[in-house]
């Protein structure tokens, strides 16, 4: 079905908008300039056939791509923008060796960069053929608007085999594009990559978790997508990270300028003064990022395959590529993701990781500086680890104030106390104690790897508890009340024995908890129901009972794309954004923001979203 039928519903009254903003995707980016070996270079042509299947409307305006006031309608010269700057396919090696027929005026004016980065996937280990494998980078957009200046990155997944892909390296010869006995390093992406990805990533971007995010989809009749990513920053450590493995310092000056341009550019980061140490100033400022970052992936259960080679996650600490990324239900700490021939780290060796990353870091701060690269192991106690590990210990106790039901204010207030240390990180490692209870039944194996299944949901008794306290004169609950709330499906009979030792850390648990509400009142000087009102209101979104997992995301983006000829393009971007909003889980979000206004009216969206809602629920424990 083609994009003129699939948007037949839609008016064509926001056309008068203009998408001007669109051409400034040649193709160019200050990247080219900075580190001119840093990337291959691609023509491309165009490739028909696709259709837009999601637009992300709230992106698009916040980047300035689209008016502020455009409606969130896909309408015909919306589409065929879209299609125009992102339906392409790179004439590769392959083409070239075969003098692959293809019309001249198919073939674009520009070039795209698939980018140059280390990756462990690749056997020589120092970066030489590794990178963009299947994808190109569109370029880059710059909105001026009232007197700030923004620039965003913008790539897309799915445009062709590269020569900088694992299949290219691992054959020893170039791959045409779709060969399907390639699979993965055939250069194309699935149409559920793409949309698991727009939903995950949204999810994640409203509850402040850094992310990449997609800003379109562009979907095939054989469930092929182009999946187009944007960033006000798409660099990961492994951008870097080749350029030091190879001793190019010219390359890696001029990838760690652009950097800092980009960051301090966009108000990301404030200017460096002009006598401070301009890499030392870099290093800490990504060892904070990298704290932080760790933190909150451990803490809010975030699985991220996170390596020495820096690959899998933005320079910022954001997430980038979801195909292995998962939010789990409960602290499922033994999973480990099986690639084809490695299982990943877990979510509790991400930390260890991260510090690795700035490790790294710290050494390329110091070859910048002083024109010489000393080993890794040098810096294994640099200043910077200090720093990646003091914010990483107190963003966690940010975080679990947070999820206990505490506003922002009142963190800042126990964080700040002398008298309160000691009681948040009690409670802290109270609430790791539980989280880190395992099933009995031991290690076993799920869909896409290993794991040992958590037998206690931290959530539901965060939840719970202020609503218990409330509606009890009772100083405590009672031990198996307790258990009882914060069981989950996976704990078996035996699993949930009252031991004396499990009995005394539930006591423990409620001392700390009402002793750190007692600080609250001590500094606010407001009394203790007011509080726990407060707190039991917040905590029930926070802890959302039927909370999105990977597993349920899985189920919900199969159900959408085996729906999507049911519903227009715009419907689908729609139902996509109503999900998502179902997922925000901070009660400022909702004190700064009006719901959306993409409510469900059609009995078939209305059904679609109820299933999508019922698997949630079904999953909301799992991985």
């Amino acid at each position: 079905m083609g994009n003129a039928k699939r948007h037949r519903k839609t008016t064509d009254a926001s056309c008068h908008h203009s998408y001007a903003g669109f051409r400034q995707l040649d193709g160019s980016h200050p990247l080219r300039q900075a580190v001119p070996d840093g990337f291959v270079n691609y023509a491309a042509r165009r490739k028909s056939g696709g259709e837009v299947f999601y637009f992300n409307f709230a992106l698009a305006r916040e980047m300035g791509l689209i008016a502020g006031n455009h409606p969130d309608t896909l309408n015909r010269k919306l589409c065929q923008t879209i299609l125009d700057t992102f339906s392409l396919q790179i004439i590769n090696e392959y083409d070239v060796e075969h003098n692959t027929r293809i019309p001249k005026k198919d073939i674009l004016a520009n070039e795209y960069m698939a980018t140059r980065y280390l990756q462990l996937q690749h056997a020589d280990k120092k970066g030489l053929s590794s990178g963009d494998g299947r994808s190109i980078w569109n370029g880059c957009f710059t909105n001026r608007r009232a007197g700030r200046k923004t620039t965003w990155d913008i790539s897309s997944c799915g445009t062709g085999a590269t020569r900088l892909s694992p299949a290219t390296s691992q054959a020893g010869c170039f791959i045409k594009t779709g060969d399907p006995t390639v699979s993965y390093g055939c250069g194309r992406a699935d149409l559920s990559e793409g949309v698991g990805a727009a939903i995950n990533s949204e999810i994640f971007h409203h509850n402040n978790i850094p992310t990449e995010r997609i800003l379109a989809i562009i979907a095939f009749r054989d469930n092929s997508s182009i999946n187009i990513r944007a960033s006000s920053n798409l660099l990961r450590p492994a951008h870097f990270f080749h350029h030091v493995k190879q001793n190019n310092y010219e390359a890696l000056k001029g990838a760690v300028d652009c950097y800092i341009d980009r960051q301090t550019g966009n108000g990301d980061w404030p200017k460096i003064p002009k006598k401070a140490d301009r890499y030392r100033t870099f290093l800490e400022r990504v060892a904070t990022r990298f704290g932080q970052a760790a933190a909150v992936l451990e803490m809010e259960y975030i699985f991220c395959w996170m390596d020495w080679d820096g690959d899998n996650i933005l320079n910022d600490g954001g997430i980038i590529d979801f195909g292995s990324v998962r939010q789990f239900g409960l602290f499922h700490s033994e999973y480990r993701y099986e690639d084809i021939d490695r299982y990943s780290t877990t979510i509790s060796e991400q930390k260890n990781k991260a510090k690795y990353i700035v490790q790294t870091f710290a050494q390329i701060a110091d070859f910048l500086a002083t024109g010489s690269k000393k080993p890794i192991r040098d810096f294994k106690h640099d200043a910077s680890l200090t720093i990646f590990s003091q914010t990483y210990e107190r963003t966690r106790d940010e975080v679990i104030l947070y999820k206990a039901g505490f506003d922002n204010k009142q963190i800042r207030s126990l964080m700040n106390d002398t008298r309160s240390g000691a009681d948040i990180r009690s409670f802290r490692n109270l609430c790791r104690y539980f989280e880190n209870a395992k099933s009995g039944k031991g290690t076993h194996s799920v869909g896409d790897g290993i794991t040992r299944d958590a037998i206690f949901c931290l959530r539901d008794i965060l939840r719970e508890l202020p609503v218990l306290y409330l509606a009890s004169d009772s100083a405590s609950i009672a031990p198996e009340t307790f258990i009882d709330i914060i069981k989950s499906n996976y704990a078996g009979k035996e699993d949930l024995n009252l031991t004396a030792g499990r009995r005394e850390k539930i006591r423990q648990f409620q001392t700390v908890y009402k002793k750190l509400i007692g600080s609250i009142t001590r500094i606010t000087r407001t009394n203790a129901e007011k509080i726990l009102q407060k707190m039991a209101f917040r905590s029930s979104l926070i802890n959302r009972y039927d909370r999105a997992t990977g597993d349920a995301l899985i189920y919900v983006t199969d159900n959408l794309i085996k729906n999507k000829r049911k519903f227009t393009s715009t419907e689908l971007s729609r139902i996509v954004c109503s999900f998502v909003e179902q997922q925000i889980l901070r009660p400022e979000y909702f004190e700064q923001h009006s719901a959306s206004g993409n409510k469900m009216h059609g009995v078939k969206s209305k059904k679609l979203m109820k299933t999508m809602l019922e698997m949630v629920e079904t999953y909301r424990e799992g991985i």
